[in-house]
């Protein structure tokens, strides 16, 4: 049995194109893979030439070819190939190119790395076979041993000469808008992937309606969103959702059923509310519910978790600061893990409830979870501004542009909408919900008697 050739065969065509992407993409990976991988494992021509050049590039230069480079390498050596091969190998690379990566990414590396080595001892114990013959136990032992220190896991962080080309990339944050055009610019087009945004607002200011408003922008970009609710039941936050997308009043959603059921229809994204207890789901408990989502099919775009300080800590410490500052660390983490943007709220302490511009200073027990996140800002909303409508927006920090900006907004949580201004706009020529509400019942009731 040890003289019988294996191949990915029974893996299929698409973990071998997907392997393929990742040795290009992911530099350590291809680094500890290229030790115990054989081009003839490939079951495909044009996969076979693909990793060819990609590993003789590796070996001539030193180095690690990035997309630009890797393009100019199978341009020059297609020159050899067979048409056929050619074309397919272009096609191919076209693919990944313009591919956002590899999904199950460590499913098809764990596969590989296994699949691999296994082949190589393999061929170890047929060359200690013939050993054996000679009586050679100490070279034996040294073939087996070096043949288990093959293809294991030697990925000691960027290399500043082997990775000198990834510097140059432009990184794709895949940025999902805030719906407040102002706030995009300064933010480079939103919150990215791996990145953690914190709304900070006190008590009754609204940080609840504030990450509906940013579901719902992405919901109306086609965006698959997950959003936790640790306070309020999912079919009181469906129907903010309903309101926010739809902009039918609150109070009036009962008796607008079939209109709202009309226009929801017109909503690209995917939505899912899961409801917690408060206190009784952690981060994990969230890490386990989107791992069984993506075994269903849905990959979420972007995670919002209504509030953080309401999650249970993974360990408790008896100082709800520390377990504070670890709760936001886990959700950074799982920004990075799933690659999305992951957006949460935090109550701030007594001395913002009626503060006019609300800093980090006013961030309620842990100050700690500010220094974990990408961006920050602040709700704060005086009496005098609720009775008009009014409130102001701070930026308290920002890795991706400039921070400590303040904006102006029109608020009316009546249908959950909230608008930051320009320094022209006044909340005096906003449209009421009442005039709103008309003009959608005439604008869809048109459409329904086409």
């Amino acid at each position: 049995m040890l003289n019988e050739k294996e191949t990915f065969l029974r893996f299929g065509k698409s973990f071998q194109e997907n392997l393929c992407q990742l040795m290009l993409d992911d530099r350590p990976f291809c680094d500890q893979v290229s030790e115990v991988i054989d081009v003839a494992f490939f079951e495909l021509k044009y996969l076979q030439v693909f990793v060819e050049v990609l590993l003789a590039y590796r070996e001539k230069y030193r180095s690690h070819p990035n997309h630009e480079i890797m393009m100019t390498e199978l341009k020059s050596g297609m020159q050899s190939q067979d048409k056929v091969v050619a074309d397919q190998v272009r096609h191919f690379y076209a693919r990944i190119y313009n591919s956002e990566g590899v999904q199950e990414a460590d499913y098809v590396k764990d596969k590989a790395i296994d699949f691999c080595r296994k082949q190589t001892l393999k061929g170890a114990m047929m060359k200690s076979v013939k050993l054996l013959k000679s009586s050679s136990f100490d070279e034996i032992s040294k073939v087996i041993e070096d043949a288990m220190k093959l293809g294991t896991d030697n990925n000691f962080g960027h290399d500043y000469h082997k990775d000198a080309l990834r510097r140059f990339e432009r990184i794709n944050r895949s940025p999902i808008t805030t719906g407040w055009e102002r706030i995009d610019d300064i933010v480079k087009g939103g919150l990215g992937k791996n990145e953690l945004g914190v709304v900070i607002a006190p008590t009754g200011a609204g940080k609840s309606m504030v990450l509906v408003h940013l579901a719902a922008e992405a919901l109306k970009k086609g965006k698959t969103v997950v959003y936790y609710t640790l306070e309020l039941k999912d079919t009181v936050v469906g129907g903010r959702f309903d309101s926010a997308l739809t902009k039918v009043p609150l109070n009036e959603l009962l008796d607008q059923q079939e209109l709202i059921m009309e226009m929801i229809k017109d909503v690209e994204g995917t939505l899912i509310i899961k409801e917690y207890p408060t206190k009784s789901a952690s981060v994990q408990t969230i890490r386990g519910h989107v791992d069984r989502l993506i075994k269903k099919g849905i990959k979420p775009d972007m995670i919002l978790v209504d509030y953080a300080d309401l999650l249970r800590p993974t360990r408790s410490t008896g100082e709800k600061r520390h377990e504070l500052e670890e709760t936001y660390e886990s959700l950074r983490a799982l920004a990075q893990i799933y690659e999305m943007p992951v957006w949460t709220a935090s109550q701030t302490n007594r001395g913002g409830l009626n503060a006019e511009v609300i800093t980090m200073e006013a961030i309620s027990e842990a100050f700690n979870k500010c220094f974990v996140a990408d961006f920050i800002f602040s709700l704060s909303r005086t009496v005098t501004d609720k009775q008009a409508n009014k409130g102001r927006i701070f930026i308290a920090k920002n890795r991706n542009g400039p921070d400590g900006l303040v904006f102006p907004c029109f608020v009316d949580w009546s249908d959950v909408t909230i608008k930051v201004l320009n320094k022209e706009e006044k909340t005096d020529g906003m449209q009421s919900t009442g005039d709103a509400l008309s003009y959608l019942k005439d604008k869809y009731s048109e459409l329904q008697s086409k």
